[in-house]
């Protein structure tokens, strides 16, 4: 079996690789992740899935255009199904260009990440394998998580925040700004409390008085 392992970032890339070596799995890693914004974003984590896949003598494919534009194209107006569509997008060009490459088996690094529909990941790609004639190498790498970014913290590799997509970045700074507010309402409230509270025990210490 020839393995063309789609990677989403070099973070993602380390415990997957591990398995695949382990179980003496040949594989060439493929680059392609048009979802990512913005641009500095997307050649920071091309470049340090470069640096990573060279370091360890992993072959690889990139595909070095920023496609943004194709990607915004196909999930405007429909962006609560912009995952679906995501996976949908890397997961085909992924097949075609191992059938392309002749490649007999794909996988992806998408399957490390706990914070990815993981069952909608392997119900893509069982159906793109029928449909390209290849084989869907399953493997759930997220039994590895933790090691992971044990191992990525210790290389210093960057670690993105987000997901990559201009809409996870706004439900980052949504999230984040949604916990400051909670964050002053309780202040608020717990020195509204103690504050009445104070003023009663004044009031009460002047009245003994």
């Amino acid at each position: 079996m020839t393995l063309f392992l789609h990677v989403c970032c070099a973070p993602c890339l380390l415990y997957p690789a591990r398995v695949l070596a382990d179980r003496q799995i040949p594989f060439t890693c493929y680059f392609f992740n048009p979802n990512i914004h913005p641009f500095k974003e997307f050649k920071k984590r091309l470049d340090t899935f470069v640096s990573l896949a060279e370091s360890r003598c992993y072959p690889y494919v990139l595909e070095r255009d920023y496609g943004l534009r194709s990607f915004l194209r196909a999930v405007v107006f429909q962006e609560q199904r912009r995952c679906t569509i995501c996976y949908h997008t890397r997961l085909e060009k992924t097949f075609q260009r191992a059938t392309a490459l002749e490649f007999t088996a794909v996988s992806t690094t998408l399957l490390y990440s706990r914070y990815q529909r993981h069952q909608e990941l392997v119900n893509q790609a069982e159906r793109l394998a029928k449909q390209y004639h290849l084989t869907f190498d399953y493997h759930d790498f997220r039994s590895g998580w933790q090691q992971g970014i044990d191992e990525s913290l210790s290389l210093g590799l960057y670690r993105q925040p987000y997901c990559g997509c201009i809409y996870s970045e706004q439900e980052r700074y949504d999230n984040r700004l949604k916990k400051q507010i909670r964050k002053k309402e309780v202040s608020n409230v717990l020195h509204y409390r103690f504050g009445h509270v104070e003023q009663e025990q004044s009031s009460r210490n002047s009245t003994r008085s």
